[in-house]
């Protein structure tokens, strides 16, 4: 099966050349991912210090796709650090957004981060012969046939980790069984978020002792609350006045701003002193939807232009043109949503906001992140809203009600803090990998 993989993804390339070459020179991502990703560029100097060809010295090899994984393994690649702090740690991030945020939150923590390979076997085997890890530690998706292979050949250990199975993902893969069920018996162990993920991995040919349900890595984010200096910093920065009401929509994707300003336009007659904050999933959509939001009539600007703004200049619609400061803009919020969710996307993470203790919106699609948005609606610290109507209806009550906005952020703070521990959990797996009994 690996050699027809091979030779349809071979075909698929030298077919799609003609309109590969140009996606990737129109894309300042793409050419910047292409050369790395090939194995043609040279890794960071981290990966080749101190190597060794001692099984006990080899790193620990951690990849995330990009910035929802990164941000889930944050905690984990920390707590590997402390159980084995003798050995480097290396981190790959597929995409260029996912390299830049882990190499702010975790420049500390890990020897080198540099581009996962492409599954080309030139560029799998290239890369991985540079790492010659001890164990690879994939987090949550980013399964690749060539890579897991290799792994295999060459004896390291692999084990996925936080890892989920939705409705989509679950029926897609059991008709590919065939195909599948081999990748899946690569890895030494799968630590499931919940019990029903263990049982569809059961399903798809893994056996049961190879499967431990470990829990959701995002619980274990580190709730680290933001100085009031800070946040007044913010608040002037961005314009806010004091006692001003606050609505952010944090990693909207495309096709969710028109409900949005649907939405808004409508909560602006009842309050119109509220401020709309609004952080796209791409911040590179920043200035399209500026526009969206000019053309309803609302005073809109992106984030890098309110510094040449006038004190007095009144500002209806904040669009975020970078990455990096969304949970800080969730800590100033009165009312979040979280998107994704109002178009068929799988919604985003919904702790972000409630580690601020924050009342939580977000639409019908949570199939993303199914567990956490069920927890969080059952303990009522968030409400799901179906469109504009009902998202204007859902934040009306809370922004004229502060007591039950109050009520819903402790209750949804509360489901993150009740859930802690994954990350014990899940070390205590790669330690039993590494060290076997």
């Amino acid at each position: 099966m690996i050699v027809l993989y091979n030779i349809l993804m071979l075909t698929g390339i030298v077919l799609g050349f003609p309109l590969i070459v140009p996606m990737v020179l129109a894309s300042d991502k793409r050419r910047k991912t292409l050369l790395p990703r090939l194995g043609l560029a040279a890794l960071p100097e981290g990966i080749s210090e101190h190597r060794s060809h001692k099984p006990d010295s080899k790193p620990i090899w951690v990849h995330a796709l990009s910035v929802g994984e990164v941000i889930s393994a944050v905690p984990l690649v920390k707590g590997l650090s402390g159980c084995f702090g003798d050995r480097n740690i290396v981190f790959s991030v597929s995409t260029k957004t996912g390299i830049e945020i882990a190499s702010r939150l975790l420049k500390d923590c890990v020897d080198a981060i540099f581009f996962f390979p492409y599954d080309l076997p030139f560029s799998v085997k290239h890369i991985s012969a540079k790492v010659d890890p001890a164990i690879v530690v994939i987090v949550e998706s980013d399964i690749w046939p060539n890579f897991l292979l290799e792994m295999k050949k060459c004896k390291v250990p692999l084990a996925l980790v936080n890892a989920r199975l939705s409705n989509r993902s679950f029926s897609g893969y059991r008709r590919l069984s065939f195909f599948i069920e081999p990748l899946f018996l690569t890895f030494s162990k799968i630590c499931t978020q919940t019990a029903e993920d263990a049982r569809r991995f059961e399903h798809l040919g893994v056996p049961s002792n190879r499967i431990t349900k470990t829990g959701n890595l995002k619980f274990d984010q580190k709730y680290n609350p933001i100085p009031k200096v800070e946040l007044q910093r913010l608040r002037r920065s961005m314009h806010i006045r004091p006692g001003q009401n606050v609505l952010v929509a944090g990693s909207t994707h495309k096709g969710e701003e028109t409900i949005l300003v649907d939405a808004f336009s409508r909560m602006k007659e009842e309050f119109p002193d509220l401020l709309f904050i609004i952080a796209p999933r791409d911040p590179s959509r920043a200035e399209s939807i500026c526009q969206i939001f000019r053309s309803a009539g609302f005073s809109t600007y992106v984030l890098k232009d309110l510094d040449r703004l006038a004190p007095d200049t009144r500002v209806d619609v904040i669009v975020i043109d970078t990455i990096g400061i969304l949970k800080r803009l969730y800590a100033l919020a009165d009312i979040a949503f979280v998107g994704g969710s109002l178009v068929h996307c799988g919604g985003q993470n919904p702790l972000e906001p409630a580690l601020f203790s924050k009342p939580v919106l977000f639409g019908p699609d949570m199939s993303d992140f199914k567990q956490i948005s069920h927890m969080l609606l059952d303990s009522g610290g968030a409400f799901r809203v179906h469109d504009a109507e009902s998202l204007y209806d859902t934040a009306a009550m809370l922004l004229s009600d502060h007591d039950r906005s109050r009520n819903m952020g402790k209750s949804a703070f509360g489901v993150y803090y009740a859930n802690k521990g994954a990350v014990e959990k899940t070390v205590d797996v790669i330690k039993g990998i590494l060290i076997p009994q």
